[in-house]
């Protein structure tokens, strides 16, 4: 990690920090950058985005998506531009962009927390039983137990139109309850 990027985390990292005074630290540190760097760009929408001020954060998360980011960092933007416009009213195009990153992320990762803010839109859209969907195929691999009957459960959301999951899918190494 950079000395940039530790004094970037330090901002972030200081709960002092009003809303305004972290925008200005950041637009500080971020003036040490070239114009147009695509990692001061994510860091700048993030301190706005924070402050809730998402229409000035906007522009800044398409600016460093159009910079170039490392895969991290992309995925981050993705998600945090996502969740920004959804909360302008832009469901449909956040939808798109959840979407393409959750399916197209590597497993591990950002990948859960793609899946999160994807059912958030996918919520947002009216969707809530897709998102419940989406939302459990994510949770299933950290379970110690009932990882294919949450599988199971999570398709039937999606498939069986109307009604919730009742039925154990059961699993060869636990018993059936």
């Amino acid at each position: 990690m950079t000395d940039w990027q530790t004094r970037v985390d330090a901002v972030w990292d200081d709960e002092s920090l009003s809303d305004q005074a972290r925008i200005e630290e950041i637009e500080r540190l971020a003036a040490e950058r070239e114009a147009g760097d695509a990692v001061a760009l994510f860091e700048r929408a993030g301190a706005y985005d924070s402050a809730g001020r998402e229409t000035e954060a906007e522009p800044l998360y398409r600016a460093a998506l159009e910079a170039g980011l490392d895969p991290d960092r992309h995925t981050r933007a993705v998600i945090q531009l996502a969740s920004t416009i959804r909360n302008l009213g832009k469901v449909d195009e956040s939808l798109g962009l959840l979407e393409n990153e959750y399916r197209t992320v590597e497993p591990g990762g950002m990948k859960d927390a793609a899946a999160a803010f994807y059912a958030l839109a996918l919520a947002s859209s009216n969707r809530e039983r897709e998102g419940l969907a989406i939302v459990l195929e994510a949770l299933a691999p950290h379970l110690p137990r009932y990882q294919r009957s949450v599988r199971g459960y999570a398709a039937e959301l999606v498939h069986a139109s109307g009604r919730m999951p009742t039925a154990n899918t059961g699993e060869a190494s636990e018993p059936r309850r």
